[in-house]
């Protein structure tokens, strides 16, 4: 063996080991979409979302309706503000009514069912009554309850209907007797055309539409097959065919689908073109909130129907962008909640309900850009209207006790803890709290920080 100089043997190099790669760092954007994916993922995202849109649809539709609506009340020798406080009267009943019904058992809200259904068809029945029922723009569908306040029944028929389908189709579902599609079709589909029937004779056409579209949204939940959809869809259809032919003001609202300009005659398409001068002068981020020139006598029903398009004047592009957001956001929650439960009657009744408000955002917003023939209907949470404002905001409700019933949000939501003071429901003495293990009134924010979390949402 060869020696070095210092007679000592030749130390061999050692061998150079593989590089080992460092940790991936992941791009910015990566890591915004993994936060973002695993916030949406969490269990009381369909809560917030429904909670936290719905509020912001009507606060922004209160700002509007005050916007809109001060021409119209001006014209009529009133007060500037007056359909602006029906309308905060309204919401502020129907917050309390949304409340309730998220607290509400899912057991309550079955046996309400079938006493809204009675009522409801009552009311109807009651509008056709003469000297009770009040006519507005033509159509009969109107109770009045003294001074400037009336009530429109067909509103509460929408959940009415969602209410009762859901619970009878859960109650055949449980029996097995959705296989045979007589129990599927009877009673929903009679008892559904009863209640078309009562609305139809006051020319409520856009309502009937509504209960139409949570009719075919219970059936496809419930599973119906192809062949039963063919059938009331045909029948459905014939019957709209008949409505809208012997009917020239439906005539009329068909022949304005598309209008860029008014026309004379029968079909006078004023309301729909103004709609479309009021979103085209908006441009990116509107005139200015009140700056509308619309509303000023040119835009017919600019706080009710057409509040959308008084919106993109004022608000522009942007402001409409967020509000179909908002309604986007909705929908997705209203199907999340409906997609994740494993009780038959929640399925079908947050179903029944998202398929009622998005319907009508469709009808009302494709009616204001010219898609659409014009329907009457407002623009659920939005537009100005108490009839509609109550029993949405109570449909809403049972949207956000349905996402509250859900297992893994239920225990995320008994896993946060307050901010300050003691622990929910926590009793007894002082040291015994702070021995369970109860947050601290003096504890800083960096004690709360540095304390592991559980892994429960907050």
């Amino acid at each position: 063996m060869p020696s070095s100089r210092t007679g000592r043997p030749p130390v061999q190099g050692a061998s150079r080991r593989p590089a080992v790669p460092g940790p991936r760092r992941d791009s910015p954007v990566q890591r915004f979409y993994m936060r973002a994916k695993k916030a949406w993922d969490r269990p009381l995202t369909a809560y917030y979302l429904i909670l936290g849109g719905s509020v912001l649809i009507t606060v922004l539709g209160l700002v509007m309706v005050y916007s809109a609506s001060q021409v119209t009340a001006l014209q009529m020798a009133l007060p500037g503000s007056y359909f602006f406080r029906k309308q905060l009267l309204a919401a502020v009943l129907g917050g309390v009514l949304m409340f309730v019904a998220s607290r509400m058992p899912v057991k309550l809200h079955r046996a309400l069912a079938y006493p809204i259904l009675a009522c409801a068809v009552f009311l109807m029945a009651l509008v056709q009554v003469p000297g009770i029922g009040k006519t507005v723009n033509g159509n009969q569908n109107w109770i009045a309850l003294g001074g400037s306040f009336q009530i429109q029944p067909s509103e509460f028929g929408k959940l009415a209907l969602v209410l009762w389908g859901a619970d009878l189709i859960a109650r055949k579902q449980e029996k097995k007797l959705l296989t045979q599609w007589k129990h599927m079709l009877v009673p929903l589909v009679p008892v559904t055309f009863l209640l078309l029937g009562l609305i139809m004779l006051g020319g409520d056409m856009g309502t009937t539409i509504i209960l139409t579209a949570v009719l075919f949204g219970l059936l496809w939940l419930a599973g119906a097959p192809t062949r039963l959809f063919a059938m009331v869809l045909q029948i459905a259809a014939l019957l709209a065919f008949v409505a809208i032919k012997t009917s020239p003001n439906r005539m009329a609202r068909l022949a304005c689908i598309g209008a860029t300009e008014p026309k004379t005659g029968v079909a006078d398409c004023w309301q729909a073109v103004h709609g479309i001068y009021a979103l085209a002068s908006g441009g990116l981020f509107g005139s200015g909130l009140g700056a509308s020139v619309e509303k000023w006598g040119q835009l017919p029903e600019a706080h009710t129907d057409f509040i959308f398009a008084v919106t993109g004047e004022e608000l522009g592009l942007a402001g409409t962008l967020s509000v179909l957001a908002l309604f986007a956001a909705l929908g997705y929650a209203g199907i999340r909640v409906a997609g994740r439960t494993e009780d038959p009657f929640v399925r079908y009744a947050a179903g029944g309900v998202t398929t009622w408000i998005m319907a009508q955002a469709v009808i009302n917003i494709g009616a204001v850009l010219g898609l659409l023939p014009i329907a009457g209907v407002p623009l659920p949470l939005f537009s100005y209207g108490g009839s509609a404002l109550l029993p949405t905001m109570f449909a809403i409700g049972l949207l956000i006790a349905f996402a509250r019933d859900d297992p893994a949000a239920r225990a995320a939501l008994a896993m946060r803890q307050p901010r300050f003071g003691r622990k929910r429901g926590a009793g007894g003495s002082a040291p015994a709290r702070r021995q369970a293990g109860a947050p601290r009134r003096w504890n800083t924010m960096r004690r709360r920080a540095s304390r592991a979390r559980s892994s429960g949402e907050r």
